[in-house]
């Protein structure tokens, strides 16, 4: 049962399957490892069914050697085969904890050129100022604000929504 939308709110049951890209003017900051390793005003907002926005930002707003390709790949059933990053910064690496699609499938396009971040491994993720809170689960990387309302799928119990 989808919770209870407030002012400027929305519901992520209200998200498509399968999901789709917008674009964004929110300001999207990332820090990890003490120093602010990406800003952007030109986020893309993936939104799916039940899940948290996950927001890929362009490669070229993250600062010079914070992103090391390492080898590996998953496939996503919408989008295609995405590439791993290691997030390095003061000293730190979270392993695996960025991707991209290089080349996703039809329909994807946008996503080239952009990488996203998953929130739990970083010191914060900000959207307009406000601390992300990392969907819960593990495998899902959605970045929870209160502009967004659940549940949401990832938090015990929800495996096979």
């Amino acid at each position: 049962m989808p919770d209870p939308v407030g002012p400027g709110q929305e519901s992520v049951w209200d998200y498509p399957r399968p999901p789709v890209v917008r674009r964004s003017d929110e300001l999207v900051e990332v820090w990890f490892g003490g120093q602010l390793v990406a800003r952007t005003r030109t986020p893309l907002r993936l939104l799916e069914t039940s899940h948290p926005p996950t927001y890929y930002l362009p490669r070229t707003c993250f600062a010079e050697g914070v992103l090391r390709p390492v080898p590996g790949s998953t496939v996503c059933e919408w989008k295609g085969r995405a590439d791993y990053f290691d997030v390095v910064a003061g000293g730190h690496v979270a392993e695996r904890a960025a991707w991209h699609y290089p080349r996703p499938v039809a329909g994807y396009e946008a996503l080239v050129g952009h990488v996203a971040v998953m929130p739990g491994p970083m010191d914060g993720c900000f959207v307009d100022g406000e601390r992300v809170r990392p969907q819960a689960g593990g495998f899902y990387d959605g970045w929870i604000t209160d502009r967004v309302v659940g549940p949401f799928k990832g938090g015990p119990g929800s495996r096979y929504w």
